[in-house]
């Protein structure tokens, strides 16, 4: 048998020695069962086999207790009896030693920041993310067209709430082009970011953004880097939660290379709580969630789903899951029991035992596993022992989480934030330049029009004498100049009716015109 992750074993009435093989690890996998049966020590464990073997791992730490894995194990456990025993019992040589861990937190809190930008979400998911209606989604994908069109960029929640304001600003010239972009619309998605503000979910957009390469580093002896991500915090909005795993899923996606089938995973992508991914979403997210399981595995990706009840998991998604770990279920209900007979049928029967009684039966720590075998063939189900972990059971302290924190890389990468001109001052330029323009235009009207009023109660001044007794009496000197402005006035007259008269006032008048 090639090489692979030890998973456990057993003694009479148990499974063989049982392993994950490398090299069908990127077939993905589920691990389900009730609340208390052991799902996060089969992560755990999991986690430190992938590790071990120079796989880096993505993980969530719902409940806080997978923190323990940057710690040793030590014989000093209240549980090290029992754990050496079940060592004995399936052939481990248990021993204790840690791994190397790199925290992660959306709040910046109990990790380093992990960031991205609105751009990089895109409107499918953050409609998703804040729960639009059909119309509202449809105006948010006019948002994203009109910030490529006009070159803005939209790196956090403000520069997309800047955005929403110009588009409904412009609604009724976007509308001719794009469709109807109505004005109730964007208020109730600039609604909706307020609440995701309120939340805390901005800080989960801007920069320095989450660059893939960091998140699948190795560590220096070789083993792969665990990524631990706290969610804790995270998890009183689900639907956050479940939208930056799924855009973190989607991003590998996109950009990771083809590599067809190595002999290991580049990454292990652990997907806990996996149920709120797929709770009321639309058809279209549950498909693409469906196209990534299907392809990412030749981009090198193993990604494996945790969660109670593998009915969960929709049946298109479940049969690509090849792995299977499925601690114990309890069919109290008659719904429960249909789970528990659809969760027996995707195993492949083994004769010595009924698949359904042993899903109920397995205690906390065992687990009906399926792993697949060479040629990728599903091994027949098995009751399995899981191995005790080699890192410590349950959470470290809160001084030995920053004492990593503080000796990280990634730090100096990732915990100051950047703040560089984007769409929100963009447009903030833009209207400035705009009203100093009004205002010139404005103050540049009012004085022509001051000019041409004072053009039109301007009075003309004659330049005569009255001094001197050579001058002519000013009442003849009035009657002579009456009668010479009688006679150019009549000529003029007599020339503004002729056609070179009237172009002459056209010109006038269309000079006036234009100035105003």
């Amino acid at each position: 048998m090639g090489e692979g992750v030890f998973i456990g074993g057993g003694g009479a009435g148990y499974a063989t020695p049982q392993q994950l093989l490398l090299k069908y690890a990127n077939r993905h996998g589920l691990i389900a069962g009730a609340t208390g049966t052991g799902k996060t020590v089969t992560l755990q464990i999991l986690a430190e086999g992938f590790s071990a073997a120079g796989v880096p791992v993505f993980l969530s730490d719902v409940k806080g207790d997978l923190s323990g894995l940057a710690k040793s194990g030590s014989a000093d456990f209240k549980l090290h009896d029992a754990f050496a025993k079940r060592a004995n019992t399936i052939g481990l040589d248990l021993t204790y030693s840690d791994t190397p861990v790199t925290f992660w937190d959306l709040f910046g809190e109990q990790g380093h920041p992990i960031r991205t930008t609105v751009a990089e979400m895109g409107p499918l998911l953050l409609s998703r993310l804040m729960g639009l209606s059909e119309a509202q989604e449809g105006v948010l994908n006019v948002a994203f067209r009109v910030a490529d069109e006009e070159g803005l960029p939209l790196l956090d929640l403000e520069d997309l709430q800047s955005l929403l304001v110009w588009v409904g600003q412009n609604a009724k010239a976007l509308s001719l082009r794009y469709g109807n972009v109505a004005t109730s619309s964007v208020g109730a998605i600039q609604r909706e970011l307020l609440v995701l503000e309120n939340q805390g979910g901005d800080r989960l957009f801007g920069e320095p953004a989450l660059e893939l390469s960091d998140m699948m580093a190795t560590a220096p002896d070789g083993r792969g880097r665990v990524n631990v991500l706290a969610a804790d915090t995270l998890m009183a909005n689900p639907s956050l939660y479940a939208t930056f795993l799924l855009w973190l899923l989607s991003e590998l996606f996109e950009e990771l290379p083809e590599v067809g089938n190595p002999d290991k995973p580049k990454l292990v992508f652990f997907f806990d709580e996996a149920h709120l991914l797929f709770d009321d979403a639309p058809k279209a997210l549950v498909d693409k969630v469906e196209q990534v399981a299907r392809l990412i595995r030749s981009k090198g990706v193993g990604v494996y789903f945790v969660t109670q009840n593998p009915a969960d998991v929709p049946e298109d998604v479940l049969g690509q899951l090849g792995n299977r770990f499925q601690h114990a279920l309890r069919a109290f209900t008659a719904k429960d029991q249909r789970a528990l007979k659809q969760a027996a049928e995707t195993y492949r029967p083994n004769p010595d035992f009924d698949t359904a009684e042993a899903i109920t039966q397995v205690g906390t720590g065992e687990a009906v596993t399926s792993m697949l075998q060479e040629k990728g063939v599903p091994g027949i189900v098995e009751r399995t022992l899981i191995r005790p972990p080699s890192s410590q059971l349950g959470p470290i302290t809160a001084e030995e989480r920053a004492a990593i924190m503080a000796a990280s890389a990634i730090g100096a990468k990732y915990d100051t934030p950047l703040d560089r001109e984007s769409a929100s001052e963009m447009l903030a330029a833009r209207a400035e330049a705009a009203a100093k323009a009004a205002e010139e235009a404005e103050a540049q009207a009012a004085k022509q029009e001051t000019e041409e009023r004072e053009f039109r109660n301007a009075r003309r001044y004659d330049g005569g004498s009255r001094t001197g007794g050579a001058s002519r009496p000013w009442s003849t000197r009035h009657r002579h100049d009456d009668g010479i402005g009688e006679s150019i006035a009549k000529v003029v007259v007599k020339e503004l009716k002729g056609t070179t008269g009237r172009r002459i006032v056209r010109g006038i008048l269309g000079g006036l015109f234009k100035g105003r």
